[in-house]
């Protein structure tokens, strides 16, 4: 292999680069502000800066929190929808929840307005049977009026598309002849799934990130193509795998925690590569603190997520646990005399008060700048050649200090304290909570601040050990890098297990095979294997919630052999006997959706190949004092890039490198394993 590869993560503070020089192993990292409101500026900032070249790099692989911002910051783009008579409320009644508990009102606003909600006349039923075709002219007439009140992205979300989508089809037909541009979604295309309101949300939601995402992505496709980048440029997907871009443009509600999720990817890559399946990952940037758990070396799936109150995507994506704990999360006390950490925060501009460049109110950050953790004259990933610890100082005394009746460094003590412990509620959340015992699983921290927290997650939750990766700050940048190529599909079968028409099954899993299999060909990319994964979900008649199911399938020259009723059978009687104790003697099973994912695995590169070469005993190569708890303590400061493998460092000690700061509290001890990690445990006798 020859070429470079590039990981790039944009964050919602930093944007992280990771440069992979396939012809001979080596690696390097960037870290650049995220650039606002265009983060495509940064982006192209961060990989001119790390690549002189770009006509040597063959492959760009991007993770993005373009899709997420949009719809948490409400800025996609005006969107129309043309629906079954009758379901123009669907998007509003969602399923009669609300966003506060108590209250007779509640003010949530879809992201379509009603104005722009538009019925015409059409009836698929729920087994496929159309009732009544759809009127075209009334389409035409629906998709003129949406221009003309300013929509530049449509949806079609009609009844049952998911059991029959002609009339969907013969609407989207008709609509593209007239609409302006590529901004057109389908229901049946984006989710053919039972449950009308998951698929309505998802699909509109979709097309309201049409003309954002895109616009961004060509924006970046064209600033790579006019430095010379004539290679692949990817996306990663919130499943976890990587997309082309016309996929990406054509799916964007897929980019959804796209960045979190290369982030999950790389710690599980690392920790299995280390001898730990188990791990709880937790990624702290400027603005948030993002966890997710890894059991037996497999991330966890879930099938929908909701981004913000009514904001239901139904798409598979690794489930990721997300707190406004960041670096840059603001500290305030309230009008009940209770310090609070976020969720608002200061982000990459103006910063945390340190920066000087305008925020007067304290974040965790400048906590970790007065306590002498971070050294103010080495600030990672900016522009600035010190920071400003007075400041600092100063604004911890005015937000929390007086109101707490707390001197400064009380103050910032209690900063970290209740940031800690909101971001080991989170790991709680994802192990205790989910029947996991965090004592047999590792935790890692990554992102600009994560390793800063390992010793207080240690503490408070009951993990054995912490394991840092070589380049924490930038792990979301390298899980774009390894991250394979996939592809899901779901279809709805609604059928009883008895009498299942196995044909059919074979049929609609044969299409996603095919299906799954031409993208790979598409993306023109090399991989070194190619596999294709079905589930099926299914329940007892009378039950709403249904289990995932893994079935057995064999695909022998691209000729898929689907299972046998008894091999289903026996396939649900274990998972449902794994999660709930028992069967139901006599239940009736039925399938409801069949999932398939077809994966492109790529070449993974050997991570030894970041271990550290140097061979000299590690020693400090200063000393500052630090504040733990009530007292000062001298603290031996390390580069950690230059640590050889096997050191042992005994706390209180500080590992400073250009993408982080990894502390080792008093009672702890770090340890350099063969690719370079460093393992946190408790000492002394942990180094040994």
């Amino acid at each position: 292999m020859s070429g470079k590869m590039i990981g790039v993560d944009v964050g919602g503070t930093f944007t992280d680069i990771f440069v992979l020089d396939e012809s001979d192993g080596t690696a390097r990292v960037g870290k650049v502000p995220t650039s606002r409101p265009d983060q495509s500026t940064g982006f192209l900032q961060g990989i001119t800066e790390a690549v002189t070249d770009i006509g040597s790099v063959g492959v760009v692989v991007h993770g993005t929190t373009a899709g997420t911002n949009a719809l948490l910051e409400r800025k996609g783009a005006r969107t129309g929808v043309i629906c079954t008579q009758g379901l123009r409320d669907v998007l509003e009644m969602r399923r009669r929840d609300r966003p506060r508990t108590w209250g007779l009102r509640g003010d949530f606003e879809p992201v379509v307005d009603r104005r722009d909600r538009l019925e015409v006349p059409e009836r698929t039923l729920a087994d496929g049977t159309i009732r009544t075709p759809v009127d075209l002219e009334a389409v035409r007439t629906a998709a003129r009026q949406l221009q003309d009140q300013g929509c530049v992205a449509v949806a079609i979300l009609f009844a049952n598309a998911y059991a029959n989508p002609a009339n969907e089809a013969a609407a989207v037909a008709a609509l593209r002849e007239i609409w302006p541009n590529e901004h057109v979604s389908a229901s049946s295309e984006i989710l053919p799934e039972i449950r009308e309101y998951e698929r309505f949300s998802t699909t509109a939601l979709n097309a309201y990130l049409q003309p954002e995402v895109s616009g961004y992505l060509g924006r970046l496709g064209a600033a790579l193509d006019k430095g010379g980048f004539g290679g692949e440029f990817m996306i990663v997907q919130s499943n976890g795998g990587v997309m082309d871009v016309d996929t990406a443009c054509r799916f964007p509600i897929r980019t959804a925690l796209s960045g979190p999720a290369a982030g999950v990817i790389a710690a599980g890559y690392i920790a299995r590569s280390a001898g730990f399946d188990n791990v709880i990952t937790g990624d702290m940037g400027g603005t948030s603190f993002d966890v997710s758990l890894i059991a037996e070396g497999r991330s966890m799936l879930a099938p929908q997520t909701s981004i913000d109150f009514g904001m239901v995507v139904r798409t598979p994506m690794i489930e990721i646990t997300t707190i406004g704990a960041g670096g840059g999360s603001i500290a305030w006390v309230d009008k009940g005399g209770l310090l609070n950490i976020g969720p608002e925060s200061a982000g990459s501009d103006p910063g945390p008060v340190a920066y000087g460049l305008g925020n007067d109110r304290p974040t965790v950050t400048d906590a970790n700048v007065v306590l002498g953790r971070i050294d103010p004259e080495n600030p990672i990933g900016g522009k600035l050649a010190r920071l400003d610890v007075e400041a600092a100082a100063r604004a911890i005394d005015a937000h929390v200090g007086q109101p707490l009746r707390l001197d400064t460094l009380a103050a910032a003590e209690a900063i970290l304290r209740v940031a800690n412990s909101r971001m080991a509620g989170a790991l709680r959340l994802v192990s205790i909570e989910r029947g996991f015992d965090p004592k047999k699983f590792a935790f890692m921290p990554f992102g600009g601040g994560g390793a800063l927290h390992a010793g207080a997650m240690l503490a408070e939750v009951g993990i054995a050990r912490a394991i840092v990766p070589r380049y924490p700050g930038v792990t979301s940048a390298l899980g774009c890098v390894i991250a394979d190529m996939r592809q899901d599909f779901v279809q709805t079968l609604n059928a009883m297990l008895d009498g299942l028409d196995t044909d059919m099954l074979g049929t609609v899993m044969q299409n996603h095979h095919d299906r799954g299999m031409a993208m790979l060909e598409a993306a023109g990319t090399r991989f070194v294997a190619r596999e294709a994964t079905f589930g099926l979900d299914m329940a007892y008649i009378g039950q709403t919630h249904t289990v995932s199911v893994p079935i057995p399938v064999s695909v022998t020259e691209g000729k898929v052999q689907p299972p046998t009723q008894a091999q289903i059978a026996a396939a649900f009687d274990t998972v449902y006997r794994d999660t709930f104790g028992r069967l139901l003697p006599g239940g009736v099973r039925r399938i409801l959706n069949l999932r398939s994912a077809v994966t492109g695995k790529r070449t993974k590169f050997d991570l030894a190949t970041l271990a550290p070469t140097v061979t000299d005993p590690a020693r400090p190569k200063s000393s500052r004092k630090v504040h733990f708890g009530t007292d000062w303590h001298e603290t031996a400061i390390y580069d950690r890039l230059s640590l050889p493998v096997g050191s042992v460092i005994t706390g209180p000690a500080i590992l400073e490198q250009p993408d982080t700061t990894v502390l080792i509290e008093p009672g702890l001890v770090g340890r350099v394993d063969p690719l370079g990690n460093v393992i946190i445990e408790t000492g002394p006798e942990a180094g040994a």
